[in-house]
């Protein structure tokens, strides 16, 4: 089978495709041929050893996948070959054939593409986890999203409006400005890019406050970090969440004296060990999902669909913050 490795600690140059052994289902495993692999942030920080889990190498990026069984180790009997499936494997996702645990496997509904399939579960899983179990977020709160045209911002937007909230967007371009509308964003904000000095920075805090309204922001949904953390906070409402999901603009210091005034929260959010620590809540939030899918309350947004040749210049499309909605690696027909 073929398989796009990372051989050495690098960018998307460095990844390399080549061919590997099929691999064997062994007892309780079943074997999935892969047919898409969505690409995602922890993708670029995976191969360049920045990422909080380092596999060990050679080994292929690519943390989740649709497609189908091709055969079941011993012991398996709710799958069987010919059953279409998608995954979150967290990486080994871009290669052609892969082990899983029966586990892991969700069953991919008829009618739904492999594509919009593997761009499914990290996003929204991660977003429905972080504003209910994280944000708790009700009807009628303000939901600010920083980001809001990425993967997880489109999912946050949809599942906030999905739960009766009044949604925000702030992006870095009108073109994304656009996207997040047509999610269904309530108000938009186009943000600056690169470094804020302390000018930039207060006026971007006036402006999200003026975004959000008098009260402030009830839920803030942060996926970006960096200069854009602080005054996002500065809009948060009293006893606001503050939900720490990313950090591809850089790791912020927030100065904590702004969480005593507003006495607010600021809460990590850690979809892969949650699903870990509480399978069944995991799962039952991907039973929403799914029903929320067939409603037409979410839909992934897949805007761009690379060769399996060229999943190294998806990753690359995802380092420099051009991706709106998902990108999508198609490993076989």
């Amino acid at each position: 089978m073929k398989a796009l490795l990372s051989k050495a600690s690098g960018g998307p140059d460095t990844l390399s495709l080549e061919e590997l052994p099929d691999p064997i289902p062994g007892k309780g495993q079943v074997l999935v041929g892969v047919r898409a692999c969505a690409i995602n942030y922890p993708d670029v920080l995976i191969i360049e050893d920045r990422y909080q889990f380092k596999p060990p190498r050679p080994f292929a990026p690519g943390g989740e996948i649709a497609g189908v069984v091709e055969a079941v180790g011993e012991g398996v009997t709710d799958w069987a070959p010919g059953d279409r499936v998608i995954a979150v494997p967290g990486h080994g996702g871009l290669v052609e054939k892969l082990v899983l645990s029966p586990a892991q496997l969700y069953r991919l509904p008829e009618g739904r593409s492999f594509e919009d399939g593997a761009a499914l579960l990290l996003t929204y899983a991660t977003t429905i986890h972080a504003l209910l179990d994280r944000g708790r977020l009700s009807a009628g709160q303000t939901l600010l999203v920083l980001g809001a045209a990425g993967g997880v911002g489109l999912a946050a937007i949809e599942l906030g409006k999905a739960y009766g909230a009044t949604v925000v967007a702030a992006v870095s371009s009108e073109e994304k400005a656009e996207a997040a509308r047509a999610a269904g964003a309530d108000a938009t904000l186009v943000y600056p890019r690169g470094v804020l000095d302390k000018k930039a920075s207060k006026a971007l805090a006036e402006a999200f406050k003026a975004a959000v309204g008098p009260k402030g922001a009830d839920v803030i949904y942060d996926p970006v970090g960096g200069d854009y953390a602080e005054p996002a906070l500065r809009a948060i409402g009293w006893e606001g969440r503050y939900l720490v999901v990313g950090f591809p603009a850089g790791i912020p210091k927030l100065p904590l004296n702004l969480t005593l005034l507003k006495s607010c929260d600021v809460c990590g959010v850690f979809w892969g060990a949650f699903a870990a620590r509480d399978p069944q809540a995991n799962r039952a939030h991907v039973d929403t999902l799914f029903r929320l899918w067939s409603e037409g309350k979410i839909a992934p947004r897949v805007t761009e669909v690379f060769p399996f040749a060229e999943g190294g210049a998806a990753i690359a499309k995802m380092a420099a913050r051009a991706v709106i909605g998902k990108v999508v690696v198609r490993v076989a027909e």
